[in-house]
C-alpha cells in the first residue's frame, strides 16, 4: 500500500518541512503575508467574492490558504457561502496541522474553530459560510474526475524543481478545463514551463512581482465565454 503520510520535519520550532520533497510548507519570510500576496491578491480577492464563489487548490498542506481565505471572506463582510475544494496527495495529521497553524496568531480564532474537523471529518464539512472538500490522492488522477469548476485556483504544490509532477502540462490543462469563464489562477512560481503550461491550458498569463526574495510570481486569467 502506498505511503500517503506527509513526512514532516520541524525546523526552527513550528516550521514544517516536507522531507519527501525537501521543501518548507510556507515561506520562511512570512507564510501568511505570502498567501495574501500570491493567492488572495493574485486572484483579485476580495473584489471578486460573491455567494458561492469557488476556490480550488492544488496542495492543501497546512491549511493556511483555507484559513486566510475564510478570514478574508469574514473580514470583508461577505454574505452567503465560500466554496473551497483542495487536492492533496499527502495530508497532514490533525495534530500536525494544528501545530503548523499555531505559527499564525492572526488566524488563531478560525484555526480553533476548524480544528475539530481535521480530527473528525477532514475530507469535508459545511459551515454557514464555508463548504470545504478535500480530494485525497494524486491530482493527476483525481482532478480529471472532478465535476466542479473553480472561479479561482491556488496553485500551491511544492517547488517545481522538487515536485515537477504537480506542474505537468497535462495537469495544468485539467486546471484550465476546470476553471469557469473569466476564472483565474495564481502561483508563487514563475518557472517558464509553468507559464507555458498555463498558456496552453487557455489562460492569459502574466509574470508579476513575487513575494519576499522571489522576484516574480505568476497570475493567469481564462478568457470569458
Amino acid at each position: 500500500m502506498q505511503d500517503q503520510s506527509a513526512h514532516i520535519a520541524w525546523r526552527d520550532g513550528d516550521l514544517p518541512v516536507s522531507t519527501r520533497f525537501d521543501d518548507p510548507y510556507f515561506s520562511l519570510q512570512g507564510g501568511l503575508a505570502e498567501t495574501a500576496h500570491v493567492f488572495l491578491q493574485g486572484n483579485d480577492l476580495p473584489a471578486r467574492f460573491r455567494d458561492g464563489f469557488h476556490i480550488a487548490e492544488l496542495g492543501f498542506g497546512t491549511g493556511l490558504n483555507l484559513l486566510a481565505a475564510l478570514h478574508l471572506w469574514r473580514e470583508t463582510g461577505q454574505t452567503g457561502q465560500l466554496r473551497f475544494t483542495t487536492f492533496e496527495a499527502y495530508p497532514m495529521t490533525a495534530a500536525e496541522m494544528r501545530r503548523a497553524q499555531s505559527a499564525f496568531p492572526a488566524l488563531a480564532g478560525i484555526a480553533a474553530e476548524l480544528a475539530p474537523f481535521w480530527q473528525s471529518s477532514p475530507r469535508g464539512f459545511t459551515l454557514p459560510d464555508l463548504a470545504f472538500t478535500m480530494v485525497q490522492g494524486d491530482a493527476r488522477d483525481t482532478l480529471p474526475l472532478w465535476q466542479g469548476q473553480a472561479d479561482a485556483w491556488f496553485l500551491d504544490g511544492f517547488s517545481p524543481a522538487k515536485n515537477p509532477e504537480m506542474w505537468e502540462e497535462a495537469l495544468l490543462a485539467e486546471v484550465g478545463h476546470h476553471t469557469a469563464p473569466a476564472g483565474t489562477a495564481a502561483t508563487y512560481t514563475a518557472a517558464g514551463f509553468v507559464r507555458r503550461g498555463l498558456a496552453a491550458a487557455g489562460f492569459d498569463v502574466e509574470r508579476c512581482q513575487g513575494y519576499g526574495s522571489k522576484r516574480h510570481m505568476t497570475v493567469a486569467r481564462k478568457a470569458r465565454a
